[in-house]
């Protein structure tokens, strides 16, 4: 039987429970078992920051083994930032360590009395006081946590940040961090400070012979692909050299431009290449896109820090016009250590940025910071002020949406979110289905949520041309259910969709000879269970009154064009021609509630009693 662990802080008790074998056979594992849980177990109108809501922490069925790539684990909840089914993906060793424990799934619920962690150690699990580390950086916690517990412990904590409950904190294990949607800000709403995982390796698998056949098969074709060489030696600040000459998609100045000056000589892939010292990556996984850095020169110099990747390269550099690649680095050296999302913390800092030079933020609201775009100073003072919640950063750590609604004066116009979640850097009117991928996401503006390969070459299920106005709906749609199929495994995206290096008829081979579930082989039964859990997602969303009004992308990208690169002039024109293709595939109504004919169809009938009212 595959396993749960209950974590109630309220009461102070844990509880294993198997997971039913239906559960298991109907939703395969990780996001699909959090999609059904998190559907049946938190309730409508649920506060995200109160006890009643549930923070759920899951691996796939490959973690823990030789498979490549596929020992990440998700976090899921209700975010307190958009109020939505949101889930996260972190990487690092922790997923092996959990799943090495017994355990896919964890259900943390309740709040404790007092700061705590959780301490799951040779089948037995403790929940023991986390004074000590309360208000702690991330590192300081963990170098203390190894310190008690020994430095084969793996673990996931939250830093002082989330402690603050600024909105977007993540959950962070190492220097790797769950960022989006504020997992984090929900696991320390509960005083829930840190989870230790300490226990032995073993892997094991329902046909080890057939499994060490497929993962050679797998690690052939990884170092066989193009692209994989590229990728092992820069990881992912690549994309910037690709993605800013060839698609004018990379935002500068709060979403206005596509050029920013001295950007090719400052940032991208040459430049960090010179400043990186190591390479480091997941269990189990020979890419090791993550990269350790160290500042070279100026007031920071010797500042280490795993990253950036390519939304934290961009993210601090692109909004405020700055290219000084040694701010970058102590922006996200800051996030890494206070616990703080990067894109939703930069997004944040542009949005100000823009507001200051738009006089709608005078430095009286700023506390005397003057925000000049190309002036990294302030972008780094307000990562700080965020984190402690000071001044301006008070506001800003409510996220982009929020804040709008606290300054008034018009601010709304030049947040940059969906609903509620910040974007990610790919300017939608340069690649329009990234845009209407985040319209229509379950949790707002993730890139990676239904990334939209085709627009640079992946012919499955077809090309599209990123500049087309209509008729993605259906690739858009091929895409949700993609990366929901791959993250039934949690295999990472990286390699398996954007390299193109396996797909998923390999990885359905390993879940069955890892199972013994000889239906997880079929590429077509994979893909039909995402459709399942991308369905409960919206119901999940739906029954808190979520519809059609909220899949839409801000008003900046509809009627302003995008200034400079290749797709200068560029505007979204025809959204609603998009989703109504995307509603009509999935077999939902007009106003985006999946019909009852769409429920039953894929095996969900039970919601119906919950979504029936809301159809017109």
């Amino acid at each position: 039987m595959r396993r749960l662990l209950r974590v109630n802080l309220s009461k102070g008790t844990t509880k294993e429970e198997d997971i039913p074998r239906k559960v298991a056979t109907d939703y395969v594992g990780a996001r699909g078992f959090c999609a059904r849980y998190l559907y049946d177990e938190v309730k409508p109108n649920t506060d995200p920051l109160g006890p009643e809501n549930k923070l759920f922490l899951t691996v796939g069925p490959l973690a823990g083994t030789s498979a490549q790539a596929s020992s990440k684990w998700i976090s899921v909840t209700k975010s307190p930032i958009t109020d939505t089914y949101t889930r996260s993906v972190g990487g690092g060793d922790f997923g092996a360590w959990l799943k090495w424990a017994g355990f896919e799934l964890m259900i943390i619920e309740g709040k404790a009395a007092k700061p705590v962690y959780l301490l799951v150690k040779d089948g037995k699990y403790e929940i023991l006081d986390a004074a000590p580390v309360w208000g702690k950086t991330t590192s300081e916690t963990q170098k203390y946590l190894k310190k008690q517990h020994g430095a084969k412990a793996r673990m996931v904590v939250v830093g002082p940040a989330a402690e603050k409950l600024v909105r977007y904190g993540p959950i962070i294990s190492g220097e790797r961090a769950a960022g989006r949607g504020g997992t984090g800000t929900v696991m320390a709403s509960k005083n829930l400070k840190a989870v230790v995982v300490v226990t032995e390796r073993k892997e094991d698998v329902a046909d080890p012979a057939e499994f060490k056949k497929l993962v050679q098969e797998q690690v052939k074709a990884m170092k066989a692909g193009l692209g994989y060489g590229v990728f092992k030696e820069y990881g992912t600040v690549q994309g910037l050299d690709y993605f800013y000459p060839m698609f004018g998609s990379i935002p500068m100045k709060n979403w206005r431009y596509a050029e920013l000056p001295n950007w090719n000589e400052n940032i991208g892939m040459w430049p960090y290449s010179k400043i990186t010292i190591d390479h480091v990556g997941c269990y189990a996984c020979s890419l090791k896109c993550g990269k350790i850095r160290r500042v070279p020169d100026g007031p920071y110099k010797g500042l280490t820090v795993e990253g950036p990747q390519f939304e934290g390269a961009w993210v601090f550099s692109g909004p405020t016009g700055c290219t000084d690649t040694n701010a970058t680095l102590v922006c996200n050296q800051i996030c890494a250590e206070q616990g703080l999302d990067v894109i939703s913390t930069g997004n944040s800092i542009g949005f100000a940025y823009e507001l200051f030079e738009k006089g709608i933020l005078t430095r009286k609201d700023t506390g005397g910071l003057v925000l000049k775009y190309g002036d990294p100073e302030p972008m780094i003072k307000l990562v700080r002020m965020i984190a402690a919640r000071e001044g301006l950063g008070d506001i800003l750590a409510e996220g982009v949406k929020r804040a709008a609604k606290h300054i008034g004066k018009g601010a709304d116009q030049y947040a940059m979110h969906v609903k509620g979640l910040e974007t990610p850097g790919y300017d939608p009117r340069a690649r329009k289905a990234m845009g209407m991928n985040w319209a229509l996401s379950n949790m707002g503006a993730n890139h990676n949520f239904g990334w939209p390969q085709q627009e640079i070459g992946d012919p499955k299920p077809r090309l599209l041309d990123p500049s087309a106005d209509e008729g993605q709906g259906d690739v858009i749609k091929w895409n949700h259910d993609s990366t929901a199929a791959l993250e039934l495994a949690i295999a990472c995206i990286f390699p398996s969709h954007h390299l193109q290096l396996y797909d998923h008829d390999l990885i359905g081979r390993m879940l069955a000879a890892a199972t013994g579930v000889p239906k997880f082989a079929s590429v077509d039964y994979l893909f039909s269970v995402g459709d399942r859990v991308y369905n409960l997602e919206r119901c999940f969303n739906v029954r808190d009154g979520f519809s059609r009004k909220d899949d839409k992308l801000p008003r900046r990208f509809l009627t302003e064009p995008l200034k400079g690169g290749v797709r200068d002039g560029e505007v979204i024109r025809t959204p609603d021609k998009i989703i109504d293709q995307y509603y009509d595939l999935r077999g939902w109504d007009r106003n985006g509630i999946p019909t009852k004919e769409t429920l039953v169809r894929l095996g969900i009938a039970d919601v119906d009693k919950d979504i029936a009212k809301f159809r017109k």
